[in-house]
């Protein structure tokens, strides 16, 4: 199957990258271990699914706005006509980490460069002001992981993304990642939000996303977790490793859309192909933990960006290692197949 052939070719890459890699033993310990695709998966997090309008299959869990047709066209190559389905796909892995170059989903490795490179990230509570704040700084590595197209789960089905295992990003060589005035770059509209007012209406984003689906027009906003802005992995209010984990990820998610490199696939728009989103929809995604514990039964196994961790995730990150997570990335597709 094109998981296993997946797996072993990550396994190739971690004989060789550890064998490079200098000075491991004295290096935080990262903890972690690969992701099961059977066991480890919610894979009730694939519905609803529908066509058109209709769910066919409704699940438990909130869905976005579908096509209203069932019949859907497009024109790319060639004219032709098809069926409008909706669906989640788990399409992104992402380690989120506070060590750099710990790679939580593959078994928990560290792969150094040998070089002084994203090095010197700080945990813990720092004092700001002669009060103690908790703050955090992470790093996302980003992987291509296109699971249903691996597990043959519809053999051709056009609607999946066909590709290999990659590591697509690491956060740990972009210095806008590690910078809020050079984060400034990609974001210049942080100010705007930068104020009492913007970020009180955060609370409404907190609501909605915990009992259905964030608020795409409060793009500023990731809900229950904070600010989404600055598009980086400082966090300066850090409740807990779970939320801090998920706003990282978000802003993460954020910064990749408006880099162009992550697109838009939800919705009409995205019927005949992806588009560009410089403007994140929230509604697109759904985050699952699959480390250090996975996720992979109830409603808010795989919740919204914003929702509330304390229904699924609390207690969660201790003592299995906290500050090395994974999230498997379900990513909302609508298509029209032929």
């Amino acid at each position: 199957m094109r998981w296993l052939r997946a797996l072993v070719g990550v396994l190739g890459l971690l004989l060789v990258t550890v064998a490079l890699s200098p000075r491991a033993d004295a290096a935080p310990t990262c903890t972690g271990k690969f992701v099961n695709p059977i066991t480890d998966v919610c894979w009730s997090c694939l519905f609803p699914l529908s066509i058109g309008a209709a769910k066919i299959w409704p699940g438990n869990r909130p869905d976005t706005h579908n096509p209203a047709s069932p019949i859907c066209a497009c024109a790319d190559p060639l004219p032709r006509i098809g069926i409008s389905v909706g669906f989640w796909e788990p399409a992104r892995l992402a380690d989120v980490t506070m060590k750099p170059w710990c790679f939580s989903n593959l078994g928990g490795t560290r792969i150094a460069p040998g070089f002084d490179i994203g090095q010197g990230y700080l945990t813990g509570p720092s004092m700001v002001g002669g009060r103690s704040q908790s703050t955090a700084k992470w790093h996302v590595h980003w992987y291509v992981y296109p699971l249903l197209y691996w597990m043959e789960i519809l053999t051709d089905f056009v609607c999946f993304e066909q590709a290999s295992f990659d590591i697509a990003y690491m956060t740990e060589v972009d210095p806008l990642w590690q910078d809020d005035s050079l984060t400034a770059i990609i974001n210049p509209e942080a100010v705007v939000f930068a104020n009492p007012i913007a970020q009180a209406a955060c609370a409404g984003d907190c609501i909605a996303g915990t009992a259905e689906l964030p608020l795409d027009a409060l793009f500023w906003c990731a809900g229950c977790q904070g600010s989404m802005y600055p598009l980086n992995g400082n966090i300066p209010a850090s409740i807990g490793h779970v939320q801090s984990s998920r706003l990282a990820l978000s802003r993460f998610a954020y910064k990749m859309h408006r880099e162009g490199l992550a697109w838009g696939t939800m919705g009409s728009e995205g019927l005949c192909k992806k588009y560009l989103m410089p403007i994140m929809r929230k509604q697109q995604y759904r985050f699952q933990m699959v480390n250090p514990i996975p996720t992979v039964s109830g409603r808010f196994a795989c919740s919204a960006i914003g929702a509330s961790t304390m229904p699924p995730d609390a207690g969660r990150a201790f003592p299995a290692g906290g500050e090395d997570m994974g999230y498997l990335v379900w990513r909302k597709r609508n298509c029209c197949v032929f």
